[in-house]
């Protein structure tokens, strides 16, 4: 075992003994502006020469990040993977109290499905030992949500999805879990990995000193050698794109007094809605 080994394992020891430290990653992306018009490039993947940011769902959880780390002392560090422009994103990040952990830049990864973002991020994620990292329930450009559990397997974290509010105390967190229905309530050991939904938390503005801060924190960037995984081949392609249907013109029932409610009724009833 050596020091650096030593001292994650100490800090996750105190974590799960005291509830006092924590160690918390929380993965951050680069999107195209939500506000901008989107477009796609020839090989059909979302072009990104226009305004990018700091994918909102992301603020959500470093949001819930630094929360946790003001209730229980410890770190909250940002891991992204993307070109060398994210910077941007993770500097968001860095002024409003976050610390930089790494920045995966490799122009092997132009283009990387799913997977391969799951097994780049869990090479970088794992060598720090978190007690919990903190995902989006789904990115705003790919909106796949299959990065994270494929995240926490590779991880060997479980996982714990739709946060809307989180409590870490004893080695465990849990969570309440967003449903159509209301709320579940879940818990698990520490580590663990959760997705968090966009109403858990009002994220925070940057001060003028946070932002300037942010500005001498080190993003050390690393390439898939460094990381030692290989791109191979891939585990998603896209075979076709085609535009959404436009919506059609709703039917109008004119009710004459007598038999609207039938006529209503016959329509959702050949709409197998009721």
């Amino acid at each position: 075992m050596n020091a650096g080994t030593a001292a994650r394992r100490s800090r996750r020891d105190l974590s799960n003994c005291e509830g006092s430290i924590l160690k918390i990653v929380v993965t951050v992306k680069q999107v195209p502006d939500p506000n901008a018009p989107q477009g796609l490039d020839p090989d059909n993947t979302i072009a990104r020469d226009r305004e990018t940011v700091l994918d909102p769902g992301d603020e959500c959880g470093i949001e819930i990040g630094l929360q946790l780390k003001e209730a229980h002392g410890g770190d909250v560090v940002l891991v992204s993977m993307g070109p060398e422009k994210a910077r941007d994103a993770i500097r968001k990040g860095l002024s409003v109290g976050a610390e930089p952990l790494n920045l995966i830049s490799d122009d092997q990864l132009a283009g990387a499905d799913a997977f391969l973002t799951a097994r780049v991020l869990a090479a970088a994620i794992g060598a720090e030992s978190p007690d919990l990292v903190i995902c989006a329930t789904e990115s705003y450009d790919g909106s796949t949500g299959m990065v994270p559990p494929m995240l926490a397997e590779l991880l060997g974290m479980p996982q714990l999805t739709f946060a809307k509010h989180v409590e870490v105390a004893n080695g465990r967190v849990t969570v309440h879990r967003q449903t159509e229905a209301g709320y579940q309530v879940v818990e698990a050991s520490t580590p663990g990995l959760i997705t968090v939904t966009a109403g858990i938390a009002e994220p925070r503005y940057a001060s003028l000193k946070g932002i300037m801060a942010a500005r001498s924190k080190e993003v050390k960037a690393l390439g898939l050698g460094d990381l030692g995984v290989d791109r191979g081949e891939p585990a998603e392609t896209v075979e076709d794109i085609v535009d959404a249907e436009t919506r059609k013109a709703g039917e109008i029932v004119e009710d004459d007094g007598n038999v609207g409610v039938e006529k209503i009724m016959a329509v959702l009833q050949a709409a197998k809605v009721l």
